[in-house]
């Protein structure tokens, strides 16, 4: 990674381009044999530069397949911020309104930080999406004291600190292929189980309980069939247009509620005390008690990025690095998202954007042209109101999350463990995962890898004692304080009175 991070923060050409710009060398799909080899050379021409203006046609070209990640995108961020807002809202005795209102605002603001960042002035850095682990978090945040302003705030700041330092890319180092092969396992596992289950409980709370049977098995031979015409990218916009079309033929009730208009956009309005949140600003108590969650929220990154990235590694050409996306401007990006977001009064939390990224890889795209589609779908989307009504239907919801994300990181945690000493850290990151959750599972695993005592016993030995004992075991340390402090541990209470249940 040293010598693509030195070309894109340098003059961005890599000796194998022979000092021809992305223009010189950019040749009409029609000149290659396959479309496959077309996307191929376009990712190998590519130089991104970090910090200076990345012009569509100048630096890159629009593709139809940049459409698919930027759909899939869209309606991750309608679903991922709604369930935010609610986890928010409830606690706080706020209504329906106010979760709408604030998930349109907040992809308006997504949509223009994303267009500025990843799709102009940061092109190897993923959009900053939503932290979906926080979630389940939130309640507890509130009823300690916590201040969405506070939290988010604080971990924009940790969050460039971290990057700044370097940190994300480091313990990407630092994590075997065994590691991040069980994260992406576990996750993928959980993930596409939840669902599944999401779309059983939809289907039998409307009284119809073999439609989810139908459109889940739909969705496995549409699925099999895109694999087999190697098609695979497409599986989100048929996924979701068959599964929609299935339910609605089947009898499923549906209805267009959200009526086109823009949101509150003066900031003042959701920081007020009678207005918005209803809580107007922070005091220092409310810095303090977010704390550990922020620092535990941003410790999340590294493997959150690192499991996006890997899709990238696994799916691009040989001689395409400088287009994989950069954990540690994925991470600045992510704080300047969540610092703006939050101060301007929006609900999301975010991370590395997951439903992006995922099948912008399989489709061989790189991140500014679907970045920018992204960025105006999402701001259409708030606008017009009502394809946020069909994106977050359940049969759609599902079955876009399955294809687009769980099912992939099945895919890339296998391939991640076919080779190599790999199984036993595979093994460890699942069981302990489980125990707690996926961020104690990665930094416990990753440290008993380091050490030598599972996994590649010669790796171990060429990392160093920085690497091999004395950042996993900090790490580690930390996250585990975060954690505990919280009361995130099984059977043991929280450290911290306020968080005691």
């Amino acid at each position: 990674m040293s010598q693509v991070e030195d070309s894109v923060a340098g003059n961005g050409v890599l000796s194998d381009l022979g000092g021809k710009s992305y223009q010189e060398l950019h040749k009409p799909s029609s000149e290659f044999a396959s479309r496959d080899e077309y996307l191929s050379h376009e990712l190998q021409i590519m130089q991104p530069k970090r910090w200076r203006p990345n012009l569509p046609f100048k630096d890159y070209r629009f593709e139809f397949e940049d459409t698919i990640p930027a759909m899939a995108g869209t309606i991750g961020k309608i679903v991922m911020v709604g369930a935010m807002a609610a986890a928010f809202a409830a606690p706080l005795g706020l209504g329906e309104a106010f979760v709408l209102e604030n998930v349109r605002y907040e992809m308006i603001i997504a949509g223009i930080i994303v267009l500025l960042l990843s799709g102009f002035l940061l092109p190897t850095s993923n959009l900053a999406g939503t932290h979906g682990p926080l979630i389940p978090l939130i309640p507890i945040v509130v009823a300690a004291g916590g201040h969405p302003l506070a939290f988010g705030v604080l971990i924009g700041v940790f969050g460039i600190i971290l990057a700044l330092f370097k940190g994300g890319s480091l313990m990407a180092r630092l994590t075997s292929n065994g590691v991040a092969g069980g994260l992406l396992l576990y996750l993928g596992f959980v993930g596409t189980i939840g669902q599944v289950k999401n779309m059983i409980a939809w289907a039998e709370g409307i009284g119809l309980p073999h439609i989810a049977f139908v459109i889940i098995i739909a969705t496995i031979v549409m699925y099999a069939l895109l694999e087999h015409w190697q098609k695979r990218w497409l599986a989100v916009p048929i996924g979701c247009t068959l599964a929609g079309l299935l339910a609605f033929a089947l009898g499923a009730p549906f209805e267009f509620k959200t009526a086109p208009g823009l949101p509150p956009m003066n900031p003042m309005y959701w920081w007020g005390e009678n207005t918005g949140w209803t809580l107007g600003l922070p005091d220092l108590k409310a810095f303090i008690v977010v704390f550990p969650f922020a620092v535990l929220a941003v410790a999340m990154w590294s493997p959150d990025c690192l499991g996006h990235q890997v899709f990238q590694k696994i799916s691009y050409p040989p001689r395409s690095e400088r287009t994989y996306m950069n954990i540690d401007d994925t991470m600045v990006g992510c704080s300047v998202r969540q610092i703006a977001g939050s101060v301007m009064g929006g609900a999301n939390f975010t991370s590395s954007w997951g439903t992006y990224i995922v099948p912008a890889a399989i489709a061989k795209r790189p991140i500014p042209a679907g970045a920018v589609l992204t960025a105006v779908f999402c701001i259409i989307a708030a606008i017009w109101g009502y394809p946020m009504d069909l994106a977050i239907w359940q049969p759609v919801l599902s079955t876009a999350l399955i294809v687009a994300v769980f099912v992939p990181l099945l895919e890339a945690g296998m391939e991640m463990t076919r080779k190599g000493k790999t199984t036993q850290s595979a093994a460890i990151v699942v069981f302990a995962s489980a125990l707690v959750n996926p961020v104690f599972g990665w930094s416990l695993t990753m440290l008993l890898d380091n050490l030598g005592l599972i996994g590649d016993k010669q790796r171990s030995r060429d990392l160093g004692l920085s690497g091999r004992v004395i950042i996993p075991l900090v790490g580690f340390i930390i996250l585990c304080l975060s954690m505990g402090l919280v009361g995130m541990f099984p059977g043991v209470p929280a450290l911290l009175p306020q968080f005691r249940v």
